[in-house]
């Protein structure tokens, strides 16, 4: 069994450092962690055991990468691409993420949203080899021993999902794998957390998809979902026996569960567990860090703004809370602060949209308003509230229709308009529609990327893209490091004002309000500082002695994708001579 690979190397050095590993011939080949294919050298070759099991030539890292992007740019199709870059994942993973980390710009959209929105749907089909660790609710009553049986013992993430509510797409059962895994590879691309310490888990408890229900390929139970205590009962041995196994301080991030279990597990477990939600908590830091940025823009503080949002689901209401606690920051009373947003939500009938803040015992009952008036769609809404933001997070297609983006063009000089939902076909509206309709007045962001867009005078616009991986990989990372057993928070609107600042003026003027996906390791390692700092200021972390130099610190608990020998080291002991004295 390879033996746990302990070293911890800054990044960008070069020098070869030793990783003792029991394993030797084809098993080192097998196993993606001490895979280098080509690229074991000689003496590793005769020493290991894989002298001719390799062609003759030794490579270097440079010219398999080399291979790897040239094959990339073969395909045109998404979804193969996916399937090539979870191959190389299952069988080099320092060279899968060498090119991932070099264009992450360009593949992120393929090993996250919103390719792997399609792949999840077609998961069955392309099913290759499973990917992290599946429980079902059959498994009740023994998930520790489940548990035991993944080979990697000192895990400090998990990402888990029911598989619920993946994206927008709905109930997808185990289909929903591919969100977890997607997650942890931004882990680890984006912050440098090592792969080996995190741990995907999809919940299978079965799914209310008749299409998944009758597909001969669907590889979930074949049942519908079970909401009984049971459920329940799953999720609290599931959590003991993750920190029985890891230990308390252990990172679960919940992904894609269903609206209500989404806040009922927020809540139950938050105090209790190091666990936070991306979908409610990840979503409202970049949004709220978006909106922040519209400031050196529009030139009013948060406390001005008034917000609409198109959807009153985890994700709005995580961004509505978060927005009010910077309002509170700034002054403001929480009363005051819950006036300034209003919720709308998606309804699926004859008329289209309906108002939910008017209705008592709603999910939003904190932002309840009285009737604004007559309201009967969503461009009704926005000439009545007249608000300055309009945040789409309803996972309902194009719902900011043109009349909507004209109205908030004659509302507002600089409309902010975020086009939140994901995949890109869920998406409110296109950031060409947003633009344009505007004469390039608006400030847009998306979920999803969109292209560049140029307007009609020639000016050309980069839209930003309000990713989660902005914030999760950096605040996992503080996390891991700083030992912290609860996620309040107060730790997502540090994170958000940690993002807004890292924009440069140059890059909001060509319309981003968030930095370059390409620039998004050093984002992740400032804000990881930025948070670690902000633990050990307020007395939430418990790992010590405490770091003198946090920047320090977190940069040299970094991975990196440089191969690492596996050859034993040979070294003399002093004042021993080896030679026989009989020669």
């Amino acid at each position: 069994m390879l033996s746990r690979l302990q070293v911890c190397v800054r990044p960008c050095v070069s020098v070869c450092r030793w990783a003792h590993t029991k394993e030797k011939g084809k098993a080192l080949m097998l196993n993606p962690h001490t895979n280098k294919g080509m690229a074991f050298t000689l003496k590793e070759r005769q020493i290991l055991g894989l002298q001719g099991l390799l062609p003759p030539k030794i490579e270097t890292q440079d010219i398999q990468a080399m291979r790897f992007q040239r094959n990339l740019r073969k395909m045109s199709d998404p979804l193969q691409k996916y399937i090539y870059l979870m191959g190389i994942q299952e069988r080099n993973e320092k060279l899968f993420y060498r090119v991932l980390m070099e264009d992450i710009d360009a593949l992120m959209p393929i090993v996250y949203t919103p390719t792997v929105g399609l792949a999840c749907t077609q998961y069955g089909h392309i099913f290759r080899r499973p990917k992290g660790l599946f429980i079902s609710i059959m498994d009740q009553g023994h998930i520790h021993s489940v548990l035991d049986n993944w080979p990697e013992t000192n895990v400090k993430a998990v990402v888990v999902t029911d598989g619920e509510r993946i994206l927008g797409l709905g109930d997808l059962g185990v289909y929903g794998m591919g969100i977890p895994v997607g997650k942890l590879c931004l882990y680890t691309a984006c912050a440098g957390i090592r792969p080996e310490r995190c741990l995907p888990v999809c919940i299978d408890v079965g799914t209310d998809n008749e299409t998944l229900l009758r597909d001969p390929f669907y590889m979930g139970l074949y049942q519908r979902r079970d909401r009984s205590q049971r459920y329940d009962d799953l999720i609290d041995e599931f959590m003991e026996a993750v920190v029985d196994k890891y230990g308390q301080d252990t990172l679960i991030q919940f992904e894609d569960f269903g609206n209500h279990n989404a806040f009922r597990f927020l809540k139950k477990y938050r105090e209790k567990y190091c666990t936070f939600n991306d979908d409610i908590q990840g979503t409202a830091a970049v949004a709220l860090a978006g909106l922040l940025a519209t400031r050196r823009v529009v030139g009013k503080p948060i406390t001005e703004h008034r917000v609409l949002f198109l959807g009153a689901g985890e994700a709005a209401l995580g961004i509505a809370n978060l927005i009010v606690m910077a309002m509170m920051e700034e002054g403001m009373s929480q009363a005051d602060a819950r006036k300034k947003i209003w919720m709308f939500d998606k309804y699926v009938s004859g008329v289209g949209v309906r108002c939910v803040c008017v209705r008592g015992g709603c999910l939003c009952e904190a932002f309840v308003h009285p009737s604004p008036g007559e309201v009967k769609s969503f461009l009704d809404a926005v000439n009545v509230i007249k608000p300055t933001a309009i945040i789409g997070v309803a996972g309902a297609g194009r719902l900011f229709t043109h009349d909507v983006i004209k109205a908030m063009g004659c509302l507002n000089e600089r409309p902010i308009i975020f086009a939140l939902s994901n995949p890109t076909a869920k998406a409110e509206c296109t950031a060409e529609d947003a633009y344009s309709l505007t004469q390039g007045r608006c400030l847009f962001a998306s979920g999803s990327p969109f292209g560049p867009v140029t307007l009609e005078d020639g000016s050309i616009l980069i839209p930003g893209q309000g990713n989660n991986a902005y914030i999760f990989p950096g605040v996992a990372l503080a996390v891991i490091l700083s030992g912290v057993r609860h996620i309040s928070d107060t730790v997502f609107l540090e994170a958000a004002k940690t993002l807004a600042d890292q924009l440069t003026d140059e890059e909001l003027s060509q319309g981003r309000l968030y930095p370059p996906l390409s620039k998004i390791r050093e984002v992740s390692l400032q804000m990881a500082v930025k948070v670690v700092e902000y633990l050990y200021a307020k007395g939430m972390a418990f790992r010590y002695p405490e770091p003198l130099d946090k920047d320090a610190y977190v940069r040299s608990k970094v991975w990196n994708t440089n191969y690492e020998s596996f050859l034993p080291e040979i070294y003399d002991w002093p004042g021993i001579v080896t030679k026989s004295t009989y020669d």
